[in-house]
């Protein structure tokens, strides 16, 4: 009956081009947080870019970290729900708990080319089935629901880029399925 136990990974890009007022602010503030972190690693001025600083200093790679500290506070006012992602009848529905930050380029002295990007992780989430390029999706683990026959809450979420599937658990064989 299900096809198993997921969990979805929204990509969410934000860069100079950002439109959403939400984007804008952790656009501005995380740029603001990685100029100041890379202040420290590169002391001496002879870095531009972030790619240069993690090739030639070390431990530069926590600028990820570091900056990501600028985001957590906007993270927290989405209560745990991955943004841009809306079910067909267009709410934002997929509930997560993880996510990771991590710089994709960014220039001390150029702001428009500051790129991050976020991943949220969905929470599990039982995956019936695949209506064109729609997943058919119950919140949790709904097998045992399923295979007694009770009605169970779903959501329709449409393929689109930057979500994929990001764990998949196969249902274990079961008489009833």
């Amino acid at each position: 009956m299900a096809k198993g136990i997921i969990r979805l990974c929204y990509r969410k890009i934000i860069d100079a081009s950002s439109q959403k007022l939400w984007d804008k602010y952790v656009f501005d503030d995380t740029y603001q947080e990685f100029f100041m972190q890379a202040q420290y690693y590169n002391q001496q001025g002879k870095y531009s870019t972030f790619q240069e600083l993690l090739d030639n200093v070390p431990n530069a790679e926590r600028l990820h970290h570091l900056t990501s500290s600028a985001a957590i506070g906007y993270i927290r006012q989405l209560n745990q729900v991955i943004p841009d992602i809306a079910n067909q009848i267009g709410k934002l529905c997929l509930p997560f708990s993880q996510f990771n930050v991590e710089i994709v380029q960014s220039h001390v002295q150029k702001k428009p080319e500051h790129r991050i990007a976020i991943s949220f992780y969905s929470d599990e989430l039982t995956w019936i089935d695949t209506i064109d390029t729609m997943l058919l999706l119950a919140y949790g683990q709904q097998q045992e629901a399923l295979r007694d026959g009770k009605f169970i809450d779903t959501d329709l979420i449409s393929l689109q880029p930057y979500l994929s599937i990001s764990s998949y658990q196969p249902i274990a064989s079961h008489p009833f399925f």
